[in-house]
Parts: C-alpha cells; sequence; structure tokens
C-alpha cells in the first residue's frame, strides 16, 4: 500500500470512528442502548459511513445489480460492525414476503438419532443461505400450524416424515428402496436372513407411532423377496415385567422366530432385558437387532447390533427444496450395520 493510500485509509478510519462515537453517544443520552427501546437503524450507519441511506441498504443485503465501489462496501459493513446493526426481522419479512424462518414440525415419538442427523443438517444448511430453523415438537393440527403461520410468517414449514404420515410411503426425499426408510427397514431385515434366521418377529412401541404399520409393511415385502415368512407383529411393552411376558408369549405362540428386529434402539434394549429376565442368552436363544444406533446400544452386554442412518444429507436436501435451490450434488450416505454382539 502506498503511503498516500494509507494515510487517506488512515483518515477514513478516524472519520468513521468519530461518527460512531457521535451516534453512540447519542444513543446513550436518549436510552437507546443497553437496555433501552431504540435499535441501530440503516441512517445510523449511513452517517456513520458518510454514504446515503439506500446505499447501505444495498450493501447489507448484498444487491448484485449495484455498482458500489469495493472500498465503499467495506467501509459501510465496517460502520455496521462497530454499531452493533442488526437487521430488523419483521421488515425484511415486509420487503420479501415472509421472514427468513423455516419451520420443522416433528411429532412426539419420532425423535431418535435419525431425526437429530436430519435436523443438524437442515439447520446447516439452512444457515448457509441465511435462514433460521424453528423446530417445533408435540402433535400438530391445522390450528396449530396456522397459528405459526400467522406469528411469524415462516418461508416454508416442513413436516418431519410427511410422506410416511401421509400414506406416500415411497416419495421420500431419500428415494424409498434406494436410501429411504424402505432400505434401512430392509437393510435390518436381510441382515438376520443372511445370518440364517429365517423366521423373524418385529418388536413395535407400547406406545401409538404412525411409523408402525409403514415398518410391518417394509419388512413384510423385504421378507417375501427374500423368501421368508412375514415377520411376526408383537408389542414389547413398559414395564419390565411386561415387557417379560411379551417375550414369552412371543416364544411360546411362534416357537420358530429365532431373531426379533426392533422398532428402534429402545425397544431393542427393552427386548434384551426380557430375555434377560427369562433366563433365556442373546443371541444363543434370540437374537436382537436394533434399528436408528442410539449410544447406549453400545454400553450393555451383549452389545447390540443396530442399523446407523445419517440422515444429515436428507435434511439438507429438505432445506433446499425448501428454498427453492438446486439438490444437485447432495447424496445422501447408505445406511450401515453396526456389527456387535446381539446377533
Amino acid at each position: 500500500m502506498s503511503l498516500a493510500r494509507l494515510v487517506d485509509y488512515l483518515d477514513w478510519r478516524c472519520r468513521t470512528a468519530r461518527n460512531v462515537g457521535r451516534i453512540r453517544s447519542h444513543q446513550i443520552a436518549s436510552g437507546q442502548v443497553m437496555g433501552g427501546s431504540g435499535r441501530v437503524t440503516l441512517n445510523d450507519v449511513a452517517a456513520a459511513s458518510g454514504v446515503s441511506r439506500a446505499t447501505v441498504s444495498f450493501v447489507l443485503n448484498d444487491d448484485p445489480r449495484q455498482t458500489i465501489s469495493a472500498a465503499t462496501r467495506e467501509r459501510v459493513r465496517q460502520a455496521a460492525r462497530e454499531l452493533g446493526y442488526v437487521p430488523h426481522g419483521l421488515a425484511r419479512a415486509l420487503r420479501e414476503g415472509a421472514s427468513r424462518v423455516v419451520v420443522l414440525n416433528i411429532d412426539w415419538g419420532l425423535e431418535g438419532n435419525y431425526s437429530h442427523s436430519f435436523i443438524r443438517g437442515l439447520d446447516g444448511e439452512l444457515a448457509a443461505h441465511d435462514h433460521v430453523l424453528l423446530v417445533h415438537h408435540g402433535h400438530h393440527s391445522p390450528r396449530s400450524t396456522q397459528q405459526v403461520l400467522d406469528a411469524i410468517t415462516p418461508r416454508a414449514v416442513i413436516r418431519f416424515a410427511e410422506p410416511y404420515l401421509t400414506g406416500h410411503d415411497l416419495d421420500d426425499r431419500g428415494g424409498g428402496w434406494k436410501d429411504g426408510l424402505a432400505a434401512h427397514a430392509a437393510l435390518q431385515i436381510r441382515h438376520l436372513a443372511e445370518r440364517g434366521h429365517a423366521c423373524v418377529a418385529l418388536a413395535l412401541p407400547d406406545t401409538e407411532t404412525p411409523l408402525a404399520d409403514v415398518r410391518l409393511r417394509f419388512a413384510a415385502r423385504t421378507a417375501e423377496r427374500l423368501g421368508l415368512a412375514a415377520p411376526v407383529p408383537f408389542v414389547v411393552p413398559r414395564p419390565r415385567t411386561a415387557g417379560a411376558r411379551a417375550i414369552e408369549e412371543l416364544r411360546t405362540t411362534h416357537p420358530d422366530v429365532t431373531a426379533v428386529a426392533a422398532f428402534n434402539d429402545d425397544v431393542a434394549l427393552r427386548t434384551l432385558t426380557a430375555v434377560h429376565d427369562l433366563g433365556l442368552t442373546v443371541p444363543g436363544d434370540l437374537a436382537v437387532i436394533g434399528y436408528d444406533d442410539t449410544e447406549y446400544g453400545a454400553l450393555i452386554t451383549p452389545a447390540l447390533t443396530t442399523v446407523h442412518i445419517d440422515a444429515e444429507a436428507h435434511g439438507r436436501l429438505a432445506a433446499r427444496a425448501a428454498l427453492g435451490l438446486d439438490t444437485t450434488g447432495l447424496e445422501p450416505v447408505p445406511a450401515r450395520v453396526i456389527v456387535r454382539d446381539s446377533v
């Protein structure tokens, strides 16, 4: 940098600092900082950087249609940073027709490793495109969804596992039998079949979940393709003694069952406990495979064999679709079986 340019730069920094200081002094005097009701505005940034309010707006919104020099852009951004300028969300929403918030509705009972990695990908991709994720847990109705729409005018509302909750099982973004829920359910049954288990039971939770019927359907279709008998569905309830009774009844009514494919790791752990309480061994008397790979499966004896699914790419795909962006180049990581000691 030449001496003349260095002098000009230092002169600009001094003038900007004086302007920022003057604006800050005014804000303090009028109670606009440290808990006051005011906020730094575009006018404040314009005054501090010595440009028009319109120029500040163009720079902070990164408008590609404007020919503003790099030096001016940097001066505006520097003033905005030093003043602590934060864009007004409501004003932006009015301008753009919606806020930069995307809402994810997720029903109770659908939480797990899959949903956690899905949310991680969804949140990361939205943040990369200057949007914020709001996760709404619980039962969702048209009324509750409308309340959210009225309150924050979100850019989009995503319902977690919507294809399965609305009867469009193979329309998931993962591709159904390619790398969606159908493929993951098939992987679980196929792992048991490859280890010689021809008669399998499907252990379901004792709480109502819309995915139970879907999983049973996918498991039955997979068994048919593999030449196996249709999986036997049964519920592993709480408390512990009830779970043991369920396993005892399963072995009495279906003595040919040699393995259990669990709805998730939680149900698999209950199954392992019940088998132990009956004085039986895993996998000697009954093999058990989990689903969705929680950390607890590795901590018990025998350690739980389970299906691991990384849904981060699914979340990123959902984010791009919600924002109307190109989804090319995002490929979900195939699910895999984590082989431990229970099968």
